[in-house]
């Protein structure tokens, strides 16, 4: 009697789905990349959700599929290798690598696609567009510049060493304060972002003690409530560090440390690219600290002769005690 593995609940109903979205296509190959996008956003394939975390990352990563192997592509989707396979089989390709021609294809007719784009650009719509790229694009580039990395060094180990850290933002700076918050949270780094709501920030930034941190962030005019809470932690022995956009921000007199970033303007608004840049590498830099720091802690613990030769009941604490 030969035994058949039973198919797991989850695997039966991606099955089912897999064949769901074949027929909703009726099971015709997309010849190109834009005839595949358009049968994605169109609805007809409904898909299960791993197969739907791979149609999402095909969409925003395109070179990458077009350039990758099925193992990196897989890796970065979040998936397994099979299920891509299962994704390309589902919309009539015979496999990864047949899906993956139409993206090299894409990829190839780049040019043309900027072609498309030129022929536009004398639209309205098509000028904002380009000129907020291409402020974004020359703050970036002035980053590498103007980024002072001995500063920063001491910013993110001052942010790591901390108990607490307590995020500082309004206006222009608040959706930066809210997303780097967001970020050390994912990381298991304790932060607490004020955003001065009831008028609470005053209170809610007395708590903050010396061992714990402020990173304060402001842009001109300065106008905000950011620079007040910095200073009223300072007066405390809180250490401050800074992001902000010149050597005249009231926040630099009463920081650690700090750095600058200079953001372009288009049409009397400006970005956050570069800010966001510095700050997202900021708090990567902070986590590695805190987990080197995790690490040399453990191995302190430890003792020259190992881990158990100091055991108040080890063999070796045992013989010596027979001993005369």
């Amino acid at each position: 009697m030969i035994s058949r593995k039973p198919v797991e609940r989850t695997e039966r109903a991606d099955v089912v789905a897999d064949a769901g979205v074949g027929a909703a296509l009726g099971y015709s190959r997309p010849d190109s990349y834009e005839e595949l996008r358009a049968v994605l956003s169109s609805g007809t394939a409904r898909l299960p959700k791993k197969l739907r975390q791979v149609a999402i990352h095909l969409w925003q990563h395109p070179t990458a599929v077009a350039l990758g192997t099925v193992t990196s592509v897989a890796s970065e989707a979040g998936v397994q290798p099979s299920t891509l396979v299962r994704f390309a089989q589902a919309f009539g390709y015979s496999g990864f690598s047949d899906l993956q021609d139409v993206f090299k294809a894409h990829l190839a007719d780049g040019g043309r696609s900027r072609d498309r784009w030129e022929s536009a650009s004398s639209s309205e719509a098509a000028r904002l567009v380009d000129g907020f790229i291409g402020s974004s694009t020359a703050a970036l580039a002035g980053v590498r510049d103007r980024l002072d990395l001995a500063q920063f060094e001491i910013m993110s180990e001052t942010l790591a060493a901390a108990d607490l850290i307590y995020i500082i933002g309004s206006k222009r700076a608040f959706s930066l304060v809210s997303y780097v918050s967001l970020a050390l949270a994912n990381l298991g780094v304790r932060n607490l972002a004020l955003d001065n709501v009831g008028s609470t920030a005053f209170e809610l930034l007395r708590c903050a003690s010396t061992s714990d941190a402020v990173l304060a962030v402001s842009f001109t005019p300065y106008n905000s409530i950011t620079p007040e809470l910095a200073a009223s932690a300072a007066q405390r022995g809180v250490p401050i560090v800074s992001l902000t956009d010149s050597a005249f921000s009231p926040l630099v007199p009463v920081s650690k440390a700090y750095v600058e970033v200079i953001e372009e303007s288009f049409s009397g608004f400006k970005s956050l690219s570069a800010t966001l840049a510095v700050a997202m590498a900021l708090v990567l830099r902070v986590e590695q600290r805190r987990s080197e720091g995790a690490k040399g802690r453990a191995m302190r613990r430890i003792p020259p002769g190992g881990a158990q030769s100091r055991e108040p009941g080890s063999r070796q604490t045992i013989d010596r005690r027979k001993r005369p």
